[in-house]
């Protein structure tokens, strides 16, 4: 199964989530029952009524939240409304993957306040977000994803509108996305594009949410059988397109999991063989996925080397600086790749040969019902090492254990 969530034309808010979901299947009464036994855990504020209903959204049929609140606060600690969220997900019975999902949302949005005005978060105060309405949102959509089960689905997002001009809240007017929506999708691997609608299209909530549901970006859709569409309503009305978060859900055409990586590639012509060993060892320790270096010819008939490393967000600026530093070189080409991966799960396993006790690492990857295993090398080398004897008959001492122990492999 695969989930994708369509933010590019309309962005994304809490409840325009949380209605998609409702939209797609969820149990809108489970939702509602949910939400008002958690009421009681924020006080001074009631919820007087809640609904959700279809509704034209601009030409389409779509699902939104009919609240009203009676509520007497401007400004609550953030640690108040995580732990009103945290006592409310004990009161439903939310599942553990729910419960973890909606303290990752409520101490995202924190965190994002806490780095933006250099405060402790225990410190941070809400404005905007101190209503139940920040509750509701996580909340229910905790409850929608723990009754649609699609915490364990591949979820996909495509490119996230955030709108353009000027956005003014408690702390004065700048510039859209304003810095809690940049802090929130820093490092989260999603991708954000701008546009000529000049009102904030992405809230903080809506982020905090999606950057805890999707973990992978992607420009265009996957291949897939589409099932069902959730069109999610946004409060807020513009003459140019519908307000209306979609996510679809679908049946992923081949046995692949989706991922992105970067992709660095530099030339380089006088940098010796030993620099070059040197490197794939030091940029491989900065956290990159693989290093390749191709010999080739470029202008004028001059030998190169092409250097290209796969790496993520995280370890990018890192490996750039190295490359600099360690070859001199002038220019760095990056490019965004998506790409298909065999599903894989690192397994490790306590094994004794000759009286020495040995933690194994193995990775085991899954296709068409069928597992296989790879035993990480570094664990290999040190093994054949300390028993004196080769790789090739390591190896096939330690996969016989493997297919002992391992219930995989029964």
């Amino acid at each position: 199964m695969v989930i994708v969530i369509d933010p590019q034309i309309a962005g994304i808010s809490g409840d325009m989530i949380l209605c998609s979901l409702v939209d797609l299947g969820a149990n809108k009464t489970k939702i509602i029952d949910g939400l008002k036994q958690s009421e009681k855990f924020l006080s001074n504020s009631t919820i007087k009524q809640i609904d959700f209903k279809k509704i034209d959204k601009h030409g389409i049929e779509s699902t939104s939240l009919f609240l009203e609140i009676d509520e007497h606060v401007h400004e609550r600690k953030g640690t108040e409304i995580k732990k009103a969220i945290m006592d409310s997900a004990n009161e439903i019975g939310l599942s553990n993957k729910a419960k973890s999902f909606a303290e990752s949302c409520i101490d995202t949005l924190i965190l994002s306040e806490s780095k933006i005005h250099g405060l402790p978060f225990e410190s941070v105060h809400f404005h905007e977000a101190s209503s139940i309405d920040t509750l509701i949102d996580i909340v229910g959509t905790a409850i929608a994803m723990d009754d649609l089960a699609l915490f364990d689905e591949e979820i996909i997002c495509m490119p996230i509108a955030v709108g353009g001009g000027t956005v003014t809240f408690s702390h004065g007017t700048m510039s859209n996305p304003a810095s809690a929506i940049i802090q929130i999708l820093k490092n989260s691997k999603l991708s954000i594009h701008g546009c000529q609608v000049k009102d904030e299209l992405t809230t903080p909530t809506g982020a905090s949410i999606l950057v805890h549901l999707a973990k992978t970006s992607m420009d265009f859709y996957p291949s897939m059988e589409i099932i069902s569409v959730g069109y999610g309503a946004g409060k807020k009305e513009f003459d140019e397109f519908s307000n209306v978060l979609k996510i679809v859900k679908g049946h992923q055409k081949n046995n692949f999991q989706l991922d992105s990586v970067k992709i660095l590639e530099t030339n380089v012509d006088d940098v010796s063989g030993e620099i070059m060993g040197n490197l794939i060892e030091k940029i491989m320790n900065k956290g990159a996925r693989d290093v390749s270096i191709y010999n080739g010819i470029t202008k004028k008939g001059r030998p190169t080397n092409l250097i290209s490393v796969i790496c993520d967000d995280a370890s990018l600026h890192e490996i750039m600086e190295l490359l600099v530093i360690e070859t001199g070189t002038l220019g760095i080409r990056v490019s965004t790749s998506d790409r298909f991966i065999v599903p894989r799960k690192i397994h490790n396993i306590k094994l004794i040969f000759d009286n020495n006790e040995f933690l194994v690492k193995y990775k085991v990857s899954s296709f068409k019902g069928k597992n296989d295993f790879k035993i990480e090398f570094d664990d290999l080398k040190l093994i054949s090492n300390i028993l004196n004897k080769s790789i090739k008959e390591t190896e096939s001492l330690i996969r016989k254990e493997i297919m002992k122990l391992d219930v995989n492999y029964d």
